[in-house]
């Protein structure tokens, strides 16, 4: 028998606690009292008014284990019903040993783990390694989980308002944890997926380790602010071959309108709608997540997928993409089949 992949459950942890744009604007006027920061930038260059905080003691691998629990309780399987876990996300407890065992150890599971990691494109690339694992039929249950803590990396302090602007997108990330569950079935749900990157483009977008293994036992691990140079950044996606995107959809006869749902990377509106017309998908398939909750790094398509389909959006059958963006730069699409 062909095995095929099925997404069988979807799951998203968002944290309580938020703060909106204007309450982290005032924050930040009352830590750097020298500086004039203009009010009103963060949501004019990214839309986004409010964000998720994590608990001050919660690390990437709680949020993530938080979600996976989630999506294995709606299943109605236990940890030990998987036959591999991989952590895909931007964030991390510690540079060794790989988070998906702490996620494995803290949901009780006893399967192989590993991480990958690819900027925002992290859960998308683990997509493709599970499918291939399970059509080749190297194993049968596949647990992809994600955990992103970026607001540890907010950079209250500031030397300048010049250092302001450069660390902007800083501002607009947002804390997650989303997980997917993938299993070998006799019909297709993985139909399709593509991937592209342009490697040149990397200066434009970092995040540098700050002190991430300092304290192992810490709260929190700590990361640099986000630095990006926005026009160096669209210039390395104008460097992808947007056909990345179109040729899956050819191969199956299908156009964007078939979709009940196109789940698109979001790290600001405006550059979600700029993109939505360079490959023609049309704004009302997407499921927009940025003003309300921000940038949700990795976890952003799964995070997307499991509100439209908690919402009734997306019902089994349905056609979902998952399109991916991120520095680097890399883009990707896995086409799906609720």
């Amino acid at each position: 028998m062909t095995l095929h992949t099925r997404l069988t459950g979807v799951a998203a942890h968002l944290p309580e606690t938020t703060l909106s744009t204007a309450e982290l604007e005032e924050r930040l006027a009352e830590r750097n009292p020298a500086l004039d920061l203009p009010r009103g930038l963060i949501h004019d260059h990214s839309g986004v008014r409010r964000r998720h905080i994590a608990p001050p003691h919660e690390k990437p691998s709680d949020l993530a284990a938080h979600a996976a629990r989630r999506v294995l309780e709606e299943g109605g399987l236990e940890a030990a019903d998987l036959d591999l876990l991989i952590y895909a996300g931007v964030s991390s407890d510690a540079v060794e040993p790989a988070t998906g065992h702490i996620v494995a150890a803290k949901i009780g599971a006893g399967c192989p783990v590993f991480d990958i990691r690819n900027a925002c494109n992290s859960v998308l690339n683990a997509i493709q390694v599970a499918d291939a694992l399970i059509s080749g039929g190297r194993h049968r249950r596949v647990l992809i989980c994600c955990g992103e803590l970026p607001t540890a990396g907010t950079p209250w302090i500031l030397s300048s308002a010049e250092e302001y602007v450069t660390v902007a997108a800083s501002y607009t990330v947002s804390d997650a944890g989303a997980a997917v569950l993938l299993e070998a079935g006799a019909e297709p749900g993985v139909l399709a997926h593509g991937f592209s990157a342009y490697s040149a483009g990397w200066p434009a977008a970092v995040s540098a380790v700050d002190n991430l293994t300092s304290d192992p036992w810490a709260d929190r691990p700590t990361i640099g602010p986000l630095t990006v140079d926005s026009a160096q950044l669209v210039r390395g996606f104008e460097n992808i071959d947007y056909a990345v995107f179109h040729k899956p959809l050819a191969d199956l006869g299908l156009a964007w309108d078939d979709f009940a749902a196109i789940c698109v990377h979001q790290a600001s509106l405006a550059t979600l709608w700029w993109f939505c017309d360079q490959v023609r998908i049309p704004q009302g398939k997407v499921v927009v997540t940025i003003a309300q909750h921000g940038n949700l790094v990795a976890s952003t398509l799964l995070v997307q997928l499991a509100r439209a389909v908690s919402s009734g959006r997306v019902r089994r059958g349905d056609l979902v993409a998952l399109v991916g963006l991120a520095s680097g730069a890399s883009a990707g699409i896995v086409v799906v089949r609720w």
